[in-house]
């Protein structure tokens, strides 16, 4: 799976097995690999998976019956590509298993998850888990701030989590009719939205205590105002808050992201975003890159592709922009 723009709903496949061998690759072909064991005091097995895509959203209906599903540490760093996952509970219960977490979830409630490290799914009952796939480099969570809430309970009916988990529902039970270029929008503010209750949800403490955290969003701030001005790094990030370079590197240390990546990432992002906007559709790729920070086309392409599957002309084409 890699980021397909433009793949709005209409095109659903349903894959439905009564053979364990069979489910276990109709999970791999539409997820990702497991270590998947069936829960041997199940006398019938049965398994099935419906999905449909919102650009590179995907969106999944699994229901199987009792069993372990198990994101080991060998087939995670053998896979090239990572996803970051939302799991919610329609029917039967789940437990998740991340980054140190444990929690039970059942009916309405989800969980964040990420493909590129490991983590256990124990499904019990009869269960329905409805599933949600974003590319990692789609979603705008440093590793520390996906790290701090993986594995952690969201109720799917109340408060701001409640609303987040209406919308998710809303996409799979009754996908809206979009052009290419809106379901890219609709999947990226959908994934901001789950950005935004990640990091609401996430103790602080996580990240550094008050001064260090103050300070850090100020930073923050100041690379999504500057993203543009090709100068924009360390030595200018640091100059201009009155840290030193060693400070501010040590300060991002504590994220899990280098100053480096995240102003490549967001300058990629910013790039995605544009190439796929009809609004954008006369500006050449040359000149959306440069905008953006990246003089260097032949650079900026290979960044590109190597974070999101495509270059950014077949990009552009399978938005419709």
């Amino acid at each position: 799976m890699v980021l397909a723009a433009g793949s709005a709903p209409g095109g659903t496949t349903v894959r439905a097995t009564r053979r364990f061998d069979e489910w276990r690759d109709a999970i791999r072909h539409d997820f990702v690999a497991l270590d998947m064991a069936p829960d041997r005091g199940t006398d019938a097995f049965s398994g099935s998976v419906r999905s449909a895509t919102v650009a590179h959203l995907q969106v999944s209906e699994v229901r199987s019956v009792t069993q372990v599903c198990r994101r080991t540490p060998s087939l995670a760093g053998a896979d090239s590509h990572e996803f970051l996952q939302i799991g919610m509970v329609s029917r039967g219960t789940g437990v998740l298993e991340q980054d140190g977490r444990r929690t039970l979830l059942s009916q309405g409630d989800f969980a964040v998850y990420e493909t590129g490290r490991p983590f256990v799914w124990n499904l019990g009952g009869a269960w329905e888990l409805d599933v949600f796939t974003w590319p990692r480099a789609a979603v705008g969570l440093s590793t520390a701030e996906s790290a701090a809430v993986t594995a952690v309970r969201f109720a799917g009916r109340q408060g701001f989590s409640g609303i987040v988990g209406g919308m998710l529902r809303g996409l799979l039970t009754a996908p809206p009719r979009l052009t290419p270029a809106g379901a890219v929008r609709v999947a990226d503010e959908v994934g901001e939205l789950v950005a935004t209750l990640a990091i609401e949800q996430s103790d602080p403490c996580v990240f550094a205590d008050a001064p260090q955290l103050a300070l850090l969003h100020r930073i923050h701030d100041h690379i999504d105002a500057h993203l543009a001005d090709p100068e924009l790094g360390p030595v200018s990030i640091a100059r201009a808050h009155f840290v030193s370079t060693r400070q501010l590197h040590r300060l991002f240390a504590g994220t899990g992201e280098t100053v480096t990546r995240r102003i490549r990432r967001l300058r990629l992002e910013r790039c995605r975003r544009e190439l796929a906007d009809r609004r954008r559709a006369t500006d050449s790729v040359t000149g959306i890159s440069r905008r953006w920070g990246f003089p260097d086309l032949p650079g900026f392409s290979r960044a590109f592709r190597s974070t999101y599957g495509l270059s950014p002309t077949d990009y552009r084409a399978r938005s419709g922009s």
